[in-house]
């Protein structure tokens, strides 16, 4: 792979990570209850810092630090469904209805 080939697609891996961030972050933001939010939060969040993190795999190289960067990458993809799971979960026991459509509260 040429080196500009590598800068580009850094560049277009960490324009990916910013816009899957700034979606999670405007979703937490604005949809109305907990599930929502839990669910944009692991969904849209673990792309943004995934994509970010294969632009610093792909910066450093997979020596060294690049290795480091792909384990953050999987322990990421695996521990942010599941604290995204278990935050409904206790919001459920807790009796925390469902936001739906035609309900004022917000």
């Amino acid at each position: 792979m040429t080196e500009t080939a590598r800068v580009w697609l850094v560049v277009a891996l960490t324009l990916l990570g910013l816009f899957f961030s700034f979606v999670s972050m405007v979703g937490v933001l604005r949809l109305p209850d907990v599930y929502s939010r839990a669910h944009t939060a692991s969904q849209a969040d673990t792309l943004g810092a995934g994509f970010g993190l294969a632009a610093v795999a792909l910066t450093v190289g997979l020596a060294g630090a690049g290795f480091k960067s792909v384990l953050l990458l999987f322990f990421i993809f695996v521990t942010n469904p599941t604290a995204a799971h278990a935050i409904a979960r206790a919001a459920f026991e807790e009796g925390i209805v469902p936001w739906i459509e035609g309900d004022d509260r917000r």
